[in-house]
């Protein structure tokens, strides 16, 4: 996903082009970690000191439901980064100082030998957490 073809789909779905979006967009294509609301505020206060915590966390909702955005959850608190481009089932590597990530290919599900018969699975998600070697050294 890049910030063109989110602010087209905004737009298909009905949602209006806004500068805030925008600089929302662009600081996730920017930064290609994950980025909590807090710190999405802290990058927006400079061009829009007035907007609100609320506003920030129901654009980065818009963005999950739309899947421009994919979310986590660190330490407590839901991170954003953009959904991954590649389109192809896999799961991620997050670096938890610097919020780093990298796919990993392989899916634990395949290996999954319990007897799911009686549920209707809708998904899933793995996640391997740790520290990268820039943020080791």
């Amino acid at each position: 996903m890049d910030v063109l073809r989110a602010i087209k789909l905004l737009k298909e779905e009905g949602y209006k082009y806004t500068d805030k979006r925008k600089h929302m967009l662009q600081l996730f294509a920017d930064e290609k970690r994950y980025l909590s609301a807090r710190e999405v505020q802290e990058f927006l206060k400079t061009n829009f000191p007035g907007l609100s915590f609320d506003t920030i966390y129901r654009n980065l909702s818009i963005f999950v439901d739309l899947g421009i955005l994919e979310e986590t959850e660190l330490d407590g608190e839901k991170k954003f980064r953009y959904t991954c481009p590649s389109g192809k089932h896999h799961h991620h590597l997050i670096c938890l100082k610097c919020g780093k990530t990298k796919e990993i290919d392989a899916c634990p599900m395949e290996k999954v030998t319990t007897d799911l018969s009686e549920f209707q699975i809708t998904g899933h998600k793995f996640e391997i957490y740790g520290y990268c070697s820039q943020c080791t050294a």
